[in-house]
């Protein structure tokens, strides 16, 4: 089993249009549960302080194994929201894939 996980910082814009693409992205990334073979399940968290030492969004997600995570990556459905809703909106981010 591989957990992945991706920590996301959105580049600056008003608070009230960074909540609400705070919340596309979430919406569209966790409507990729039980639409992916391999993908055992996937949450995003929006982050609530905010800080400057903050990031803004994190997705967790467990697959299957490394093969998975590879199919996971690539997959159509996941690329479509990486380059239509998440890339356009974020500035950093972090990732970390470990077995478990």
């Amino acid at each position: 089993m591989i957990k992945h996980i991706v920590m996301f910082k959105l580049k600056e814009m008003e608070q009230n249009k960074k909540q609400m693409v705070l919340q596309q992205i979430k919406s569209k990334l966790e409507a990729l549960n039980g639409q992916i073979e391999g993908l055992v399940s996937l949450e995003v968290g929006i982050d609530f302080l905010q800080s400057e030492a903050s990031y803004d969004l994190v997705l967790y997600a467990v697959l299957a194994g490394k093969r998975d995570l590879e199919k996971y990556q690539n997959h159509p459905l996941h690329v479509q929201v990486a380059n239509e809703v998440v890339k356009p909106a974020v500035c950093a981010r972090i990732v970390v894939d470990y077995e478990f």
